[in-house]
Parts: C-alpha cells; sequence; structure tokens
C-alpha cells in the first residue's frame, strides 16, 4: 500500500449515554453487571427509540464535511456488522429492502462522482476491511484520488447489548483513505478468518482469541517490515481490560503501548471503537511522526483483522 494516506477521522455515538447497571436492571446485558465492571466498562450508547445506524452513519461524515474532508471522493466503502432493518411484517416488494445507506450518503452529500461498495460479513472487524478494499481500489484505479470509509451499526431495540462478554454501544466511525499527504501513512491491512468457527459460542470464542490474536499481530507486523515489538502503539477495541494484559507479555509488547482509553466511558462500538481510540491516540498528541501504530480488531464469523499505520504529522 505504498503511496496511501489516511486520516480525516470521525465518530458518531448512540444519543443516550447509560451505565451498565441501569441497562442490567432492564434486561439488556445477559452478564452480571459486576462482572462487566470488572472488566473496565462502566458507560455505553444507546440509540433513541427509532434512531437508525444509517443516522450516526450521517453523522460522522457529516463532521468530515464540516472540516473539507469530503473533496475528491472517488469511492464510498460502507461496512456494517448487522443486516439492515426490514420493519414488521412480511416483505411483498423488496425494493424496500435495498434502500442502501452508502447510496443515501452518496446522495445526501453531493459525491455524484463516488461509486457505492457495501462490505457487511466481517462483524467487528469491518472497519478494518474497508480500509483494505479502500487501499485495493485505489491501487487498481490510479485516476482515483480518495476514498470514504464508514461503519455504522445499530443494534434492534430490546436486543441483549452484550456479546462475548462485551458492553456494546450503538456507533458509527468514518475516516477518508486517500493519495495525499495525511495524519497516518497506512502500510498493510492483514486478515485472518476461520468460518468454521462462526457459530462458536461466547466461551469457545474468547478461547480462540488470545491465539488467533497472536498471529494476527505477528502477520500483520511482518507484512509492514516489522516484529511486533517495533511497533509504537497497540490501539485495541474495547474488550476485557485483562485481555490485552496477557497478550502484550505474548507479543513482547511493554503494556504502557497498549491503548484503549475510551473503554470505561465508550464501550464496545462493534467495528468503531478501534478508531474512536485512535482518534484519541492522534489527539493527545503522544504519537510522534515515525511511529507505528498496529490496530487489531477481532470478529465474529470468526474475523481477526489488522492494519499498521505509520504517523505522518
Amino acid at each position: 500500500m505504498d503511496g496511501l494516506y489516511i486520516g480525516s477521522f470521525a465518530h458518531a455515538l448512540g444519543a443516550r449515554r447509560r451505565h451498565l447497571r441501569e441497562s442490567a436492571a432492564a434486561g439488556l446485558l445477559q452478564s452480571a453487571p459486576e462482572d462487566l465492571e470488572a472488566a473496565g466498562f462502566r458507560w455505553h450508547h444507546v440509540c433513541e427509540p427509532g434512531g437508525t445506524a444509517y443516522e450516526l452513519a450521517h453523522a460522522a461524515v457529516a463532521e468530515i464535511a464540516a472540516g473539507g474532508g469530503l473533496t475528491d471522493i472517488d469511492a464510498i466503502v460502507y461496512a456494517t456488522c448487522l443486516p439492515g432493518e426490514t420493519g414488521a411484517g412480511p416483505v411483498r416488494d423488496v425494493k424496500d429492502l435495498m434502500d442502501f445507506p452508502a447510496g443515501r450518503l452518496q446522495a445526501e452529500f453531493g459525491l455524484s462522482r463516488a461509486i457505492v461498495v457495501g462490505l457487511h460479513q466481517q462483524a467487528c472487524t469491518g472497519a478494518i476491511g474497508a480500509l483494505r478494499l479502500a487501499g485495493a481500489l485505489l491501487t487498481t484505479e490510479p485516476a482515483w484520488r480518495r476514498v470514504l470509509c464508514v461503519t455504522a451499526d445499530r443494534f434492534p431495540e430490546g436486543a441483549w447489548y452484550e456479546q462475548a462478554y462485551n458492553l456494546i454501544s450503538d456507533g458509527a466511525a468514518a475516516c477518508v483513505v486517500g493519495r495525499d499527504p495525511d495524519v497516518c501513512r497506512l502500510l498493510t491491512v492483514h486478515q485472518i478468518t476461520n468460518g468454521g468457527l462462526g457459530r462458536a459460542g461466547d466461551d469457545e470464542t474468547v478461547g480462540t482469541y488470545f491465539a488467533y490474536t497472536h498471529r494476527l499481530v505477528r502477520e500483520a507486523a511482518a507484512r509492514a517490515g516489522l516484529t511486533p515489538a517495533d511497533l509504537d502503539w497497540v490501539v485495541t477495541q474495547n474488550t476485557h481490560e485483562k485481555a490485552w494484559q496477557i497478550l502484550a507479555r505474548l507479543l513482547d509488547v511493554d503494556h504502557a503501548r497498549i491503548w484503549a482509553p475510551t473503554l470505561a466511558d465508550v464501550g464496545h462500538v462493534i467495528s468503531a471503537d478501534a478508531f474512536v481510540n485512535l482518534s484519541a491516540l492522534l489527539g493527545s498528541g503522544q504519537a510522534r511522526p515515525g511511529q507505528r501504530i498496529a490496530l487489531p480488531m477481532a470478529g465474529f464469523g470468526l474475523n481477526w483483522q489488522c492494519a499498521v499505520l505509520e504517523v505522518a504529522r
């Protein structure tokens, strides 16, 4: 992915900020609240009744537009974990199921030259998959300049806001991958999929997490000519805080370089929370030009994906 950059990071969260004990009392969690608190979770964000994933995506993209970041967009890659809402009752005219959110974004933001690509079978890793697809599109289309990547999900009303012992938030994130120098250089993206584990239970999913994430980070770093010890930062999803205490030792990475400061306040925003944490790192002033950052994500399917970035400015 030589000569590709990533920037214009933005995100939006569900409008209602709820303490996990409030959600537990409402029957929206499976684990005991004290167990989730022991994992580092406190708050999560839930859409108001009637709120949609598209509204979250629109809010994130509007933030980029307000900063002038939607010029020369040639494609929109829209990643989502959950299938679109079908409404109540049987479907007679399937046209209603093809009110695609990426097409709506293209129209509402006047991105008339942009093509649309949907990505929806990579679960909580879809945001990283969007980066990879954006890089591939720019590589094969030499006249293109910039690709808008968006991920957005909203859990159905009444659903448990917990998956594999993680507290879930509704939310969206967006960024732009392009040829012009930007905040970070996109070095590589790596993916592992084990479809045979697609229906694994929560305990089985947690059991595979360590071995596959260890392998993922090692292989992603190697694609960039690095070892895990060469990484300056590992920006993670918001998952059980003890998980990366273990993985840091396994990978020979100083735990002080593991970055997930929004765990308690934001929760696991499906495919967006690693980008929320990355924005927090870049905004903190601690990331220096030339430093290398890994963004590993795990998701159902089962999928593992990791992007490796280099801070450019």
